[in-house]
């Protein structure tokens, strides 16, 4: 074993050492009064004197000592240095030291003077009680130790040899052994403390960093023994559980300690069972994890693992923002934002646990609302203005459902309604239509008052045959129904309207085949000059002859191309085409093709003119391009560039159908165009009303103070040509009063015939 200094013990040690040394005062008293009583004894055996002398002694050092003690409990030890340590311990070794020299002169003495043996017995009895105490009084200071043992031992030692006695002599040195042993085993038992104390300080040290750790954890742990008695628990999660000082926690049951927590905690009688028993599942290990909801402030997510030895570990933390997140998530996934409607799929949830929890089975309604000429509303007064307008029909549409509808927002302008009619009823269908009826009406939106209608289509299922798959379509069939009579018509699903459907998407599939195989026919319509001796350009205008239905109007096959997303591919065709046959006929003549919105909503267009031009060597000057107004308000900035590009190629560009749109006098200034092609509407009845021949006026001598050329299209009477060309209200005059549209071969020879003669104001049939 290493012997252990002073200076090599930490001072803490090194404190506990000494301190150790001045414990045990009733041992101390005990000692020194058995050491009196014997040195009294042998004095009144013997009557020597020098018993009683040390006896005296014994007092004298037992009253220092017992001062020094109380000294050394009083003391302030905190500041104490390992000098100052020091210092006690020798004072503490001077008094333990002259106690033994006492004892061991004692015994040297009376070996020396008597040979009674009760009395060299009682010295030597006392004194190797004393050595043999050493060891448990004075472990702690290997000086006191070695000291005591030497100041015992040495003068037996003495008193023998000069005894004369061999026995005595070889008696006393085997004392050696005994005081070597006696230091070894105090040694040991230092050196095992130190070890001990050491391993103890280094546990304090690594329960203090993990209480420390345990007590900084954002998560909540307890940790329970196999009776769900608490054995640790930290101050996280007595903070979130509110159960107080921890310190009184330990070894109680879990759920009296819950019990006592939610009172502080819990908003509802129902929950503390509701926790308890998703506890229970923790740890019995059904489940490992669990949200639990103590309050609406407070959510904790519970995970359990259980210990080799028995028993549970909880950890816990709050993830009431997080819960609450989820849910504003799932409602921004559920509900639409601007309405607070259930939104499609939300809606069809809602719609199926309704049914689901039907009794029997029985009609039930569906009804789709479509606003009318929504669009209108957004491009007059914005974006913003529409959206406040479909929340507050949303609004009136959850006061009319009066909790027993379920209203839902599809997509845009039109909204759901699902009647679950469980009290029966003769006439679900009139009630649909009483909802429809009141939903229509004024509604006050910024200060503007709109009137609103609604196109309705409603589907009357039985619950049992419902499938929400099917009855939006038919919904909407219902509601394609009502479009087509006009504002504000309600129409409920027939069966007839599902075979008009199937025969639609046949004429979807069967229009795309005919535009793949460039299966269309494009005709033209001249645009004479108001004399009519003259084609200056004739108008591009699309066909579509069906294999087995004939001829489809162009106002259907073109709302179906638009409707498949295909009408750019028209357009691409009907250019090309257009470009090829204008460049057949004469120089003076050119072609003008019509532009859909789809068209405008990239740079394509550009691409696909000027490589239609570049194929057929056609000038572009000789190519017009029509735009209506509706492309050019939806995509202005946009639209400006592609157009502004096209004619800087030289083609001209046209406003079709002008006067139509609702933004048209104050975007014309603006707008990169060469015509106004003005619409059909403001030429009808012209000779019959003078205020529609005014309107046609003021708009030729608005677009003509501008420096636009003007195209007026639907002239069919040599009345409205006479007016028109009167008053100068035209550049190109387009119309049956001329000619209907004619095949591309045939625009020669009528441009012949009208530079021979004037074109009288009936209409030209051409083959």
């Amino acid at each position: 074993m290493r012997a252990l200094s002073a200076k090599a013990v930490p001072a803490d040690v090194y404190l506990s050492f000494v301190t150790s040394l001045f414990g045990n005062r009733r041992t101390l008293f005990t000692g020194m009064l058995v050491h009196i009583l014997t040195y009294l004894t042998v004095y009144h055996k013997t009557g020597d004197p020098v018993f009683i002398v040390l006896a005296i002694a014994f007092v004298v050092v037992f009253a220092n000592r017992i001062f020094l003690f109380a000294r050394f409990s009083r003391a302030e030890k905190s500041t104490w240095t390992l000098e100052d340590i020091r210092h006690w311990e020798i004072r503490y070794v001077v008094g333990g030291a002259a106690t033994a020299a006492i004892l061991g002169i004692g015994c040297g003495y009376s070996i020396l003077q008597f040979e009674d043996t009760f009395v060299e017995l009682a010295c030597i009895a006392v004194t190797m009680a004393s050595m043999v105490s050493i060891v448990g009084r004075n472990y702690g200071s290997r000086l006191a130790v070695n000291l005591q043992s030497l100041a015992c031992c040495l003068p037996i030692i003495v008193g023998a040899f000069f005894s004369n006695d061999p026995y005595k002599v070889l008696l006393s040195i085997l004392l050696i052994p005994f005081v070597l042993t006696t230091q070894a085993m105090a040694t040991g038992v230092r050196e095992f403390l130190y070890e001990n104390v050491i391993a103890s300080r280094e546990m304090k040290k690594l329960v203090g960093s993990f209480d420390t750790a345990l007590n900084n954890m954002t998560h909540g742990l307890i940790m329970l023994d196999p009776q769900n008695r608490i054995e640790v628990i930290n101050r996280k999660a007595c903070e979130l559980l509110h159960l107080g000082d921890r310190a009184r926690l330990k070894n109680c049951d879990l759920d009296v300690v819950l019990r006592y927590g939610v009172r502080h905690t819990f908003v509802d009688g129902s929950m503390p069972s509701l926790i308890q028993r998703q506890l229970a599942q923790l740890m019995d290990g059904t489940v490992s994890r669990a949200i639990m909801q103590f309050s609406e402030d407070l959510v904790l997510e519970f995970s359990a693992s259980r210990r080799p030895e028995g028993g549970v570990v909880l950890i816990f933390e709050d993830v009431t923002a997080r819960i609450r997140a989820e849910r504003r998530i799932l409602h921004m996934a559920r509900f639409d934002s601007l309405t607070g409607l259930p939104q499609r799929g939300y809606f069809a949830e809602l719609v199926l646990d309704q049914i689901a929890a039907r009794k029997k089975s029985g009609v039930v309604g569906f009804m789709v609302l479509d606003i009318d000429e929504f669009k209108h509303v957004n491009d007059m007064k914005g974006h913003v203005t529409g959206d406040r307008l479909l929340a507050a029909v949303a609004n009136r549409l959850l006061k009319l459902a009066a909790g027993s509808v379920i209203v839902g927002h599809l997509v845009g302008d039109q909204f759901a309604l699902f009647f679950p009619n469980v009290g029966g009823g003769a006439d679900l269908e009139q009630k649909m239509r009483d909802v429809h009826a009141a939903i229509a009406g004024s509604y006050e939106v910024d200060g503007t008052i709109f009137a609103i209608t609604f196109c309705a289509g409603a589907v009357l299922i039985e619950s049992s045959e419902l499938r929400m798959e099917e009855w939006q379509i038919k919904a909407d069939l219902a509601v394609f129904e009502s479009k087509s009579h006009g504002k504000g018509n309600f129409t409920a699903f027939a069966q007839e309207m599902d075979a008009r459907y199937i025969e639609r998407q046949r004429l979807k599939t069967d229009l795309k085949a005919a535009v793949t195989a460039g299966a269309l026919q494009v005709v033209y319509q001249p645009m004479f000059v108001p004399d009519g001796s003259k084609i200056v350009c004739c108008e591009a205008l699309s066909r579509w002859t069906h294999p087995e239905k004939g001829a489809i109007p162009p106002n259907i096959f073109i709302q179906i191309a638009e409707e498949m997303g295909i009408v750019t591919d028209i357009t691409r065709f009907m250019i090309r085409k257009a470009c090829r046959d204008c460049a057949s006929w004469p120089e003076e003549i050119g072609v003008s093709v019509n532009l859909s919105v789809l068209d405008l909503r990239n740079d394509d267009i550009v691409k696909t003119v000027l490589e239609a031009l570049a194929d057929c060597g056609l000038d572009p000057k000789r190519l017009h391009l029509e735009v209506t107004e509706s492309s050019l308000i939806e995509e202005l900035t946009a639209v400006c560039v592609i157009l502004e590009e096209l004619r800087t190629h030289g083609i001209s560009i046209a406003i079709d159908d002008f006067g139509t749109g609702f933004s048209s006098l104050s975007y014309l200034d603006s707008l990169p165009v060469d015509y106004v092609k003005i619409d059909r509407s403001f030429v009808r009845n012209i000779g019959e009303d003078a205020r529609r021949l005014k309107l046609l006026r003021g708009i030729v001598n608005l677009s003509r103070q501008l420096d636009l050329g003007i195209i007026v299209e639907g002239v069919e009477t040599r009345e409205q040509l006479a007016l028109i060309s009167k008053y100068g209200c035209a550049d190109l005059i387009q119309g049956y009063v001329f000619s209907m549209a004619i095949a591309s071969d045939a625009v020669p020879e009528l441009a012949e015939q009208a530079q021979k003669r004037p074109i009288s104001a009936h209409p030209v049939h051409v083959a």
